[in-house]
């Protein structure tokens, strides 16, 4: 299925009503699985993370990026 939308003629807040549309509709759809490679890929980042000396909390990172600006 292929979707041409004139999004080069669309405002902004149409472009903005088509996404907000259109994420509704993924939210309301049916649930659907994962694949089988992201529950082992989920594992393996939060074992790095925890395994990781130099991990901080979003709002230490945001700081120190800040700082560095």
């Amino acid at each position: 299925m292929s979707i041409d939308l004139p999004l080069s003629k669309m405002s902004l807040t149409e472009k903005l009503s088509a996404m907000e549309a259109l994420w509704d509709d993924l939210c309301h759809a049916e649930q659907t699985t994962s694949p089988s490679w992201h529950e082992l890929e989920l594992k393996k980042r939060e074992i790095k993370i925890t395994a990781s000396e130099h991990f901080s909390d979003w709002d230490t990172a945001k700081n120190r990026i800040r700082s560095t600006l």
